[in-house]
């Protein structure tokens, strides 16, 4: 028996020495990350999923980029599989927080090994006895302290039998460990709840059954950049719920978000034999005001459409019947702001009883309220069209087609919005001022009431007149006058109605907090304005590298002086937190539309120096180049991506230098600029001449001499003059 045994089990081992491996290719190196196409499985069956993996080794302190890289750009895999076969999404492990080597948070992603999934489906026709090849592209971004993507065409073959396949043993093992750490659900150990509120986004981790382990330290990582990648996270516990305190990454995102959708990794694991990372996709829930009765509610969030639609300023063709009725209904909305409505049923009683009982007065009253309205509105048109008349002159044109004009509105319109949001409040300093003419009595006091009470006593309605200013400065004049009629008259409707029914009154609903939620709820469509503004500055800036992403900055410096002005600068502080709160407003608001206010103007005639030199960037090619240098020019090269963040600090540093510009304005210099944001074999191919592999990368060409000048990585002006020098002739 054991001779028999022992000739069984030689048997065996010779068959399996007899079969062949299965067919894997080596791995492909890029700079530092060498991929591999691998599968646990040696064979594939007919119609049977199977799941292959990306396998990304880094090199030491390099990293890549997961589905919501932070910066950079996440990796992806293109197939190219036989006919009938399919392929489903990345399955991404989970990632980790990335730094440089100065310890910045970068993003998020992997380094070491990181195995990507995919699962493969074959035919349930496919003919045995042969063997399948599998191809796919990938392509990535690596970082270390400087960045440069990476691609790779990679294979697996792999034969078809009838029968389940066998494990591939040389990588079943680190295969099906990393498959075992992906992400899994504990819904039925774990409840989660997401809320969002104010700045801050709160995830609430709670066990289902008491005495659930510690999962230690927590991190979430958000598909959907709702959170800032790159904000600390607070962790603390709450009874027996874990409560993870985040950062919104804007509150534009959040808004659009319904909610969170990522991986959640725990340090300790959930539970025993729980995994340590799992996947998150909850509603936000959004807490309500509190009641009268103190009871507060909470209500899953939609996040759906409000229906509101931006003011498109002309955009796009409209009826002008279409024009005035949204202008007429704008005027009724004036109504409902909190510092109109209340007043709305104490000036008709004035009315009233200015007049006793003759209801005929009573309505002369209204009449004569509704034409101080009027002449107010036709007063501030005739203004605004007296000013675009003047910038006609001045040489603004089509309004629209100026970028100046444009950042302008956009800027104004963001400042109401804030405004309508709560972030500060205009003319509270005014109110005194109106509420003195409601004490005028006769029909000239009425008229003076809804001339000046219009635009004095309601500030409210300030942020409302800005669609309207824009439309005196893109329409026509007949039709300017006639939209800001509609609002004068939807605005008056109300009083002229409760002067003909004065008992209406009793119809009111009460002032309340809904009043201030309608006037933060307005808000939006300015916000959506101010968006649709964007997208035309987008395709004014003719430095769309750099250009619209300052604009973006300045937006930022505006809105946070309105919010400098509301916390400190308001009527209600003290005197000398009132100086400095709006001190620092103004100089906020200054510096915004200093750095934002498009610069690419032509120079003035005769203007000399920095002046007289434009930053126009041509397309950068090897023969572009040499034309420049044949016409005796020098040429700057810049090798740049957008997703490289050195490369826009280069560019803002030396770029905003005075002494950089006049130089290059004496020596003509040209400036190419080498995009390598999208995949550019010619980039690729004269960064690897210069033995480079990464952006940023600056080279600086002299007429009359083949070999440019090499800058650093980093740059000052300083560095760039020098460099200038040396390569002169």
């Amino acid at each position: 028996m054991p001779l028999r045994r022992f000739a069984t089990l030689l048997l065996a081992a010779s068959a399996l020495l007899a079969a062949p491996a299965p067919a894997t290719a080596q791995p492909v190196r890029n700079g530092a990350v060498a991929v591999e196409l691998v599968a646990a499985d040696a064979s594939i069956q007919p119609g049977r999923p199977f799941w292959v993996a990306l396998k990304m080794d880094h090199d030491e302190h390099w990293h890549s980029y997961w589905i919501n890289p932070g910066t950079g750009y996440p990796t992806s895999i293109t197939w190219t599989l036989p006919p009938g076969f399919t392929a489903g999404p990345i399955v991404w492990p989970a990632p980790h927080v990335v730094k440089d080597t100065a310890g910045k948070v970068t993003g998020n992603g992997y380094e070491g090994r990181a195995f990507l999934f995919t699962q493969i489906t074959p035919p349930a026709g496919l003919a045995t006895g042969s063997d399948v090849t599998l191809k796919a592209a990938a392509e990535w971004l690596m970082c270390k302290d400087s960045c440069m993507p990476g691609d790779a065409e990679v294979t697996l073959v792999r034969p078809v039998k009838a029968e389940a396949p066998a494990p591939d043993t040389t990588l079943a093992r680190d295969f099906n460990r990393a498959f075992a750490n992906l992400p899994s659900s504990i819904a039925k150990e774990w409840a989660f709840t997401a809320q969002r509120e104010g700045g801050k986004v709160t995830l609430r981790v709670t066990p289902r059954q008491a005495g659930a382990a510690d999962p230690g330290a927590l991190h979430y990582f958000d598909e959907n950049a709702v959170v800032d990648y790159a904000a600390p996270q607070t962790l603390r516990k709450d009874g027996n719920t874990y409560v993870l305190e985040m950062a919104l990454a804007g509150e534009d995102t959040a808004a659009q978000a319904p909610g969170l959708k990522g991986v959640l990794v725990s340090t300790g694991g959930f539970g025993p034999t729980g995994p340590k990372a799992t996947p998150v996709d909850e509603p936000f829930v959004v807490r309500e005001p509190v009641k009268a009765g103190g009871e507060k509610t909470a209500s899953a969030s939609t996040n759906g459409s409000s229906g509101s639609q931006p003011s498109t300023l002309n955009s796009q063709p409209a009826s002008l019947l279409g024009t005035l009725f949204l202008a007429f209904v704008g005027g009724l909305v004036l109504n409902l702001m909190p510092c109109v409505f209340p007043v709305l049923g104490i000036k008709i009683m004035g009315f009233v009883q200015q007049s006793g009982s003759d209801r005929a007065k009573v309505v002369q009253h209204g009449l004569m309220f509704a034409l101080g309205v009027l002449l107010s509105f036709w007063a501030l048109a005739g203004a605004l069209l007296a000013l675009r008349a003047g910038g006609a002159q001045l040489g603004w044109g089509f309004q629209l087609q100026s970028p100046g004009f444009v950042f302008g509105m956009a800027a104004f319109l963001l400042v109401f919005a804030l405004n309508l949001s709560g972030l500060f409040e205009v003319g509270l300093s005014a109110t005194g001022a109106g509420a003195s003419l409601q004490g005028k009595e006769g029909f000239a006091g009425s008229f003076f009431t809804g001339m000046l009470a219009t635009l004095v006593a309601t500030p409210c309605s300030a942020p409302f007149l800005a669609p309207a200013l824009g439309a005196a400065l893109t329409l026509s004049a007949v039709e300017s006058f006639a939209v800001f009629t509609a609002i004068a008259a939807g605005l008056a409707l109300p009083y002229l109605l409760l002067s003909v029914f004065p008992q209406a009154i009793k119809l009111l609903p009460r002032p309340g907090a809904w009043m201030e939620t309608f006037k933060q709820f307005m808000a939006f469509p300015l916000y959506a304005t101010v968006g649709w503004l964007l997208w035309v500055l987008a395709a004014q800036t003719k430095d769309d590298d750099y250009g619209l992403l300052t604009i973006v900055f300045a937006f930022v410096l505006i809105a946070m002086a309105a919010w400098a002005y509301g916390r400190f600068g308001q009527a209600y502080g003290k005197p000398g937190r009132r100086i400095f709160g709006r001190g620092f407003a103004a100089a906020l608001l200054v510096a915004g539309l200093w750095l934002g206010w498009p610069k690419d103007a032509a120079p003035a005639p005769g203007a000399t120096g920095a002046a007289a030199y434009q930053v126009v960037w041509e397309k950068w090619s090897p023969e572009a180049v040499a034309a420049a240098q044949a016409a005796g020019k020098f040429a700057y090269v810049d090798f740049t991506a957008r997703w490289c963040a050195t490369c826009q600090t280069n560019k803002a540093t030396v770029f905003a230098s005075q002494d950089v510009l006049a130089e290059f304005a004496k020596k003509g210099v040209v400036l190419f600029k080498a995009d390598w944001t999208n995949r550019d074999p010619k980039i690729t191919q004269e960064l690897a001449r210069w033995n480079r592999s990464a952006v940023p990368f600056n080279l600086i060409y002299a007429p009359g001499k083949k070999d440019p000048i090499v800058l650093p990585e980093l740059l000052t002006p300083g560095i760039v003059l020098a460099k200038l020098a040396e390569a002169a002739p």
